[in-house]
């Protein structure tokens, strides 16, 4: 069953064109990842001050093994804390832009695959 992570990540007003930049630098990092099925960057177009980063894993056994993989720790080097731990973040060594983060973890129960 496919699993949702969610990191509910606050940032300035002004920082979120940095977050985006810091994620679209690290695209494709995580595609490799056995179990890993997706990911979205969702920016608030509201006067919301944050961003959700969705991933879709096949189950949590392969989040998991996400978080305990070197790729991981690659990619959140000099994170300084800035995705909470998450396992979601910008990483390289810059200063954080978020100001806080939280995980939220969720199970598809149904849907529609829509039209493509």
């Amino acid at each position: 069953m496919t699993v949702i992570k969610i990191n509910a990540i606050t940032v300035d007003p002004d920082s979120g064109d940095e977050l985006a930049h810091r994620f679209a630098a690290r695209a494709g990092a995580v595609d490799d990842q056995d179990g890993f099925e997706g990911f979205e960057l969702l920016k608030p177009a509201d006067d919301r001050n944050v961003w959700l980063v969705l991933t879709r894993w096949r189950d949590e056994e392969s989040f998991q093994a996400w978080l305990g993989s070197n790729a991981f720790g690659r990619g959140h080097q000099g994170a300084g804390g800035a995705e909470g731990g998450t396992g979601h973040g910008h990483g390289g060594g810059q200063q954080p832009v978020a100001k806080g983060a939280e995980l939220w973890s969720y199970e598809v129960a149904g849907g529609s695959p829509g039209r493509g």
